[in-house]
């Protein structure tokens, strides 16, 4: 299906409106995912033309992306990842563990953004960051596209990996589900039960009577702040 490739901009507006110089695109992948971390990438790219075929990383192939991901490394001017684990979303809930990741992210740039491009409608990041959502930002800015294709691309790597640490691990076949929830993978659980890299706190394991045991009760978010002494650290 033809598209409308990506362009700057939303980038061009906040700089002209906001004086900003260094914006960053941030998306985010693995959010829908039973296994494995959250994973969200800051990408800075300037003004310059992008690398032919960008786009939302889920609108190209894997083979494509892999080539692409790699000339992304070369021409963005900086980039960094920033994962939050399965304890962390089973203990903060997904909107904390998304801020926890991206703020991982952008703190990982060699240079701190003046402004980000947060794909979606949601401002899960908030302050002290000065924030532009965009809804499919990841097919029509080009900051945003880099990142949705270079955390795309990082993370499956990550989940491939994962699903060889043991021979236990294959049979959830996480090299090509990247721990969602294909057949393989649910017929495995439903079998085998959940592994380390699973989300113990969400709702597929009220389905699998053998392993509802496992299930983890997240706090409610006023309570897990008074438990902590209120130091969390996010802004719910």
């Amino acid at each position: 299906m033809p598209y409308e490739p990506p362009t700057h901009t939303v980038e061009r507006s906040l700089r002209a409106t906001t004086g900003a110089k260094i914006i960053a695109g941030v998306d985010e992948v693995g959010r829908g995912a039973w296994a494995g971390p959250v994973t969200v990438c800051a990408a800075v790219t300037g003004l310059r033309r992008p690398p032919e075929g960008l786009t939302d990383s889920k609108l190209i192939t894997p083979k494509r992306r892999a080539v692409l991901a790699a000339e992304l490394d070369r021409w963005v001017t900086c980039h960094a990842l920033g994962h939050a684990s399965p304890e962390e979303i089973d203990d903060l809930g997904m909107t904390a563990a998304l801020r926890l990741a991206a703020v991982r992210a952008l703190d990982g740039l060699p240079v701190r953004p003046d402004a980000v491009i947060l794909d979606g409608k949601h401002d899960y990041l908030g302050a002290p960051w000065r924030v532009r959502t965009v809804i499919k930002g990841d097919q029509s800015c080009i900051a945003v596209a880099a990142a949705s294709v270079i955390a795309k691309v990082r993370r499956d790597a990550l989940m491939a990996e994962l699903g060889l640490e043991a021979a236990a691990f294959e049979p959830y076949a996480f090299a090509d589900n990247a721990g969602y929830p294909s057949p393989v993978h649910k017929a495995a659980l439903h079998e085998l039960g959940p592994t380390p890299f699973h989300r113990l706190s969400w709702a597929y394991l009220d389905a699998m009577p053998r392993w509802r045991h496992l299930k983890k009760v997240r706090l409610p978010v006023e309570t897990a702040a008074l438990e902590s002494g209120g130091q969390l650290g996010f802004d719910f």
